[in-house]
């Protein structure tokens, strides 16, 4: 359907704008502006959205949101790891 498409461009732009966090992390070694609960609340969320799709069989919504996942528990790994190492 043409409507998937709407669907993946906006699970991509959203999906991307985690990217330069996730480099900023890595490249200070720290995470100590990112708020542990809201990452958890939005891990929430975006789990629940991730499972909402898989009911509906929607490819956007399961894309965008398996990949949103990963990249917000990596943030949530180094934003610990890098406030353990350096502590």
């Amino acid at each position: 359907m043409h409507i998937d498409y709407l669907g993946f461009a906006a699970g991509l732009i959203t999906t991307i704008s985690f990217v330069p966090q996730l480099v900023r992390i890595y490249r200070t070694k720290s995470g100590g502006d990112i708020s542990a609960w809201m990452m958890l609340l939005f891990g929430t969320g975006i789990s629940l959205w991730l499972v909402y799709g898989v009911i509906i069989k929607s490819p956007p919504i399961i894309a965008a949101n398996a990949i949103t996942l990963v990249l917000v528990l990596v943030i949530l790994v180094l934003k610990f790891y890098y406030a353990r190492k350096f502590n």
